[in-house]
């Protein structure tokens, strides 16, 4: 398995929290994610707190590209949440498989 290298300050943190792995294996997208941590605090909270991540992470997406001269950044973001709204609209797969709970 070929995986990343967790960020200083997460090494740092011994209260630092892993929201979201995602691999490709098998022809396919696999995910892990931690759903929850802003549980009592309503529905609402939660998904807000995702969108806020998966919009920050995109943005860091969008600046690593642009890093290693892959065009401009905003044109890379753009182009990000182009393809991010069309797989929202039709999804070129379907998911499957099943939630676990965490050993955390």
């Amino acid at each position: 398995m070929n995986v990343l290298v967790a960020p200083p300050a997460a090494v740092r943190d011994d209260r630092s929290v892993e929201m979201l792995r995602v691999w490709i294996a098998e022809q396919g997208l696999h995910c892990s994610v931690r759903v929850g941590m802003h549980a009592g605090q309503g529905i609402e909270r939660e998904t807000f707190a995702w969108g806020v991540m998966l919009a920050d992470a995109v943005q860091h997406l969008a600046d690593a590209i642009a890093s290693n001269g892959f065009g401009d950044r905003d044109e890379i973001l753009a182009a990000i949440a182009g393809g991010f709204d069309a797989e929202i609209a039709s999804p070129t797969s379907r998911r499957t498989g099943a939630f676990v709970a965490s050993a955390a």
